[in-house]
């Protein structure tokens, strides 16, 4: 028996420097990321440097704090941020728009993730450029997108996302329902800048860096927010979501990957605007869901989809587990669940995602364990099977030599007994059989629906009587589960 598709999509990384930027010492990280040191980069075109910092009066947009926030433009050397932490494919496409003439800048996560020390996912550039003219300067060069269309860049086996002011132009406002108005005081590429920051979903991930100049620009407060460990929505949270649902999973996702906490009005509209999800495609959910378990957040991101009411809508049968056993906040010993994403989380980084395979495998892994207690021989002899490739008989043998002490606390594991080798290899083969046919339930309309119904207290629970089968995040992947099992 052998088992597949339980491999990693790892990146090679390199250990973690020193923290620089000692402004941000307080804030809480959820999870540890590798930090992929370059060499130094090709020479970038040189930009005339500009002041450290410039405040300028601001309008206030989020509607939570009276204050108006400041802009800010940040010496990105202060924040001890190099070039040389940029990827040498976004260097790339950065250095070849520059030498055509255009403005370039970095925005987004990845200018927050630079400040926080932390590897980006990826980068993302928006340039002065028409798109059809990023399309002129790079022969492996793709539109995509047609309400918010981008330029794909191929540099190797690297994509480069470019989008161009020009396209936020023309889309802004679309859709928007609080009252915009230029700000007092500020230039033709200020207003330019600021218009598209404020199209941002968060003020954390409305910062624009100029790589050149050396320049961080800040309009919407998001130095701040940062510092204060905060997710903040640029405009009021009730409009941001209501615009884009997905936001709601994204708030999710930046929290539970940075450790950082809600602004009180974000809070607040997670929780009371979650059924919105339900709106969204289930590519893009199963797309929400790798992010937040395949990239080392796992068990903060459970944590927070049960806080807010959203587990049940995505995960039902892990909700109901949660009711059943008691959802202790800060307790891993005696959660079983949390405690193998808890130990997933160590293997992974957002630069070292697994496999979706893998942590639908654990899903499927734990349920088998929660409806059927097994000896601790078995889930070990299971486990080294599983990591073997599947020779059974030698895994028992493995098993048979632990002599360790194991933690009890788990609901999941069975009062220990004495087992001879062919009734452990019996009990290795029926765990696996049992976690086949949970990933069936898991997918099945009819036992979705049944473990939907199977807890009134959860969060939330009336919101999703007759829909959530259809929207369960895993019931329209059957190929990517049926993948993790094809040899069992």
């Amino acid at each position: 028996m052998a088992v597949s598709g339980l491999s990693f999509a790892c990146k090679p990384y390199f250990p973690l420097r020193p923290s620089l930027f000692h402004c941000f010492g307080k804030i809480r990280f959820g999870s540890v990321a590798a930090i992929e040191t370059l060499d130094e980069p090709e020479t970038f075109i040189k930009g005339n440097n500009s002041q450290s910092s410039d405040n300028s009066p601001g309008k206030n947009v989020s509607g939570e704090d009276s204050k108006l926030p400041q802009w800010k433009k940040l010496n990105s050397q202060d924040l001890g941020i190099s070039t040389s932490t940029i990827s040498k494919p976004t260097r790339k496409v950065l250095n070849g728009l520059k030498r055509k003439g255009f403005e370039v800048y970095l925005v987004g996560g990845c200018v927050r993730d630079l400040i926080l020390k932390r590897t980006p996912k990826d980068f993302d550039i928006i340039t002065t450029a028409e798109l059809r003219e990023v399309m002129r300067v790079f022969s492996r060069c793709e539109r995509i997108g047609r309400r918010f269309p981008i330029c794909h860049v191929h540099v190797g086996d690297t994509i480069v996302e470019v989008s161009s002011f020009s396209t936020s132009t023309r889309n802004f406002g679309r859709g928007l329902t609080h009252e915009l108005g230029r700000p007092a005081g500020c230039d033709e590429k200020d207003f330019v800048r600021w218009r598209n920051c404020l199209q941002r979903d968060f003020t954390i991930n409305g910062l624009m860096f100029d790589p050149y100049a050396r320049i961080i620009y800040d309009y919407m407060g998001g130095i701040e927010d940062i510092k204060k460990a905060k997710v903040r929505t640029v405009i009021p949270a009730s409009t941001s979501f209501q615009e884009d649902c997905a936001r709601i999973l994204r708030a999710i996702r930046i929290a539970s990957r940075l450790g950082f906490t809600f602004s009180r009005e974000t809070a607040h509209f997670v929780k009371s605007l979650s059924c919105l999800i339900l709106k969204l495609d289930k590519s893009r959910l199963m797309l929400e869901m790798n992010y937040m378990l395949a990239y080392g957040s796992a068990e903060a991101s459970l944590r927070l989809l049960w806080k807010f009411g959203l587990l049940e809508i995505l995960l039902p049968f892990q909700a109901a587990y949660f009711v059943r056993n008691g959802f202790r906040r800060l307790d891993k010993r005696s959660n079983m669940l949390l405690s193998l994403f808890s130990k997933l989380d160590r293997l992974l980084a957002p630069d070292r995602p697994c496999h979706s395979s893998l942590w639908i495998g654990i899903l499927a892994f734990h349920k088998a364990l929660s409806d059927k207690p097994r000896d601790l021989l078995v889930v070990a002899a299971f486990s080294l099977a599983v990591h073997n490739g599947g020779d059974i008989l030698e895994a028992v043998d493995i098993a048979r030599r632990i002599n360790k002490s194991h933690d009890s606390s788990f609901h999941e594991i069975s009062e220990p007994q004495y087992l001879d080798r062919q009734t452990l290899k019996d009990e290795v083969t029926d765990l696996a059989a049992s976690v086949k046919s949970t990933l069936c339930e898991m997918t099945d309309e009819y036992f979705v629906s049944q473990a939907m119904s199977a807890y009134s207290q959860a969060p939330v629970s009336d919101l999703v009587e007759d829909q959530v089968a259809d929207f369960n995040v895993l019931y329209h992947h059957r190929e990517a589960c049926c993948q993790l099992t094809t040899y069992l």
